[in-house]
């Protein structure tokens, strides 16, 4: 099943992987802000031969055609970074720009794109069919995706395959579940609109902050009281503005939240109960309310036969030990956006370690990865690429 040439590739690369991934991470860039990277990555294929276009703003899609006509495989790697901090400073390669930094492994993810990219160019003549490389933007705003396959990304593809750096799981593991794996994730907005006044005259007002808060504190019962326990969902509110001034009642109030979940139905019942219930809390104290719902990334699902070859190629490489069990999480993913146009599936590679101190959570500014993983993760990349084509 396995690739023995790819696998020596990987191995004889791992340095060089490591030296990738470390000035990635010191020269990080935000979203559709990549162009350095963008310009990098286009030098890095020049070098090998591999022919590529680069999407606008920011990004590239590759590919490397097998000898023989077939099947095409996309395997995507992104590579923005965030606006944090790094406090990790004592790293040498700690960020070189003040309030960003790469805290969720795309660096790692382009690096190991890039080293894969090259095992697999060295086979390239065994290859029965195309391997398309996807060096997505913009995952974290959720843009990248949507404009990457608007400008022809998955364009006769037959399978898409993407890895994410996970450092809740141990270091070198691998977990690719069939089913649903990362949430939707959506926003809402709720605008309440009551009648301002003087504190000391509440009974010619209407207490936005009073509507607002009651949402607030019952809105909870469309997923407790509503929702099929074991259809899970989050509603979050993570923000609320209102008021002006202490002995002023407030007019009006903006409440901002998100939702999660992994079923359609459920999606669409909270969205719906979201809207019912701003109105009728409005009602009752003779407010109004203006909802409005945005759709983010719909949820990863993982394809079924994909989800179970990534398990099958992991197996084959690492041990059939490194395969692992990580149960769904309520974060967004844009690479739902490519499995919406093929089959395919999402898998997690642990970088968690204790003694190296890369167990903080995402997007934290102490963030930071177990190198070995590199390896792991690259390997992955193109020994599911090459397996998909082949088998």
């Amino acid at each position: 099943m396995i690739n023995n040439k790819i696998n020596e590739s990987i191995k004889n690369n791992k340095e060089e992987l490591v030296q990738l991934r470390r000035k990635l991470h010191s020269e990080p860039e935000l979203s559709f802000e990549e162009f350095q990277t963008t310009q990098f990555i286009c030098e890095y294929l020049d070098n090998l031969g591999i022919s590529y276009r680069k999407t606008e703003p920011t990004g590239v899609i590759a590919e490397i055609k097998g000898a023989t006509g077939g099947k095409t495989v996309a395997l995507r790697g992104d590579m923005d970074a965030l606006a944090i901090q790094q406090l990790n400073k004592h790293v040498p390669y700690a960020s070189k720009t003040e309030g960003k930094m790469h805290a969720c492994g795309h660096d790692a993810h382009t690096a190991m794109l890039l080293i894969a990219a090259k095992a697999l160019s060295a086979v390239k003549d065994q290859l029965s069919g195309n391997v398309r490389l996807l060096f997505q933007p913009a995952e974290e705003i959720a843009q990248g995706a949507k404009a990457m396959v608007k400008q022809g990304a998955m364009d006769d593809v037959d399978n898409v395959f993407g890895i994410h750096i996970w450092s809740q799981m141990p270091t070198g593991k691998v977990s690719c579940n069939p089913g649903p794996s990362f949430a939707a994730a959506d926003i809402f907005k709720v605008t309440f609109k009551g009648r301002g006044g003087h504190g000391a005259i509440p009974e010619a007002c209407i207490d936005a902050a009073l509507v607002a808060s009651s949402f607030v504190m019952n809105v909870q019962t469309v997923i407790s009281r509503t929702i099929d326990p074991q259809s899970p969902a989050v509603l979050t509110v993570g923000k609320m503005v209102v008021g002006t001034r202490f002995n002023v009642i407030a007019e009006n109030a903006e409440i901002e939240g998100t939702v999660r979940t992994f079923h359609s139905n459920t999606r669409d019942h909270i969205e719906k109960s979201i809207g019912q219930y701003a109105e009728s809390v409005a009602a009752i104290y003779g407010a109004t309310a203006e909802v409005q719902y945005t759709r983010g990334t719909d949820a990863v699902d993982n394809d079924e036969e994909s989800a179970n070859l990534v398990q099958q190629v992991a197996s084959a490489s690492f041990g059939s030990d490194v395969v692992y069990y990580e149960k769904p999480t309520m974060g967004g993913e844009d690479f739902s956006e490519f499995l919406t146009k093929a089959p395919g599936s999402f898998a997690l590679v642990g970088s968690g370690n204790s003694k190296k101190d890369t167990e903080w959570a995402h997007h934290h500014g102490n963030f930071d990865i177990d190198e070995d993983a590199l390896s792991t993760g690259a390997e992955l990349y193109a020994q599911y690429a090459w397996t998909y084509l082949n088998k």
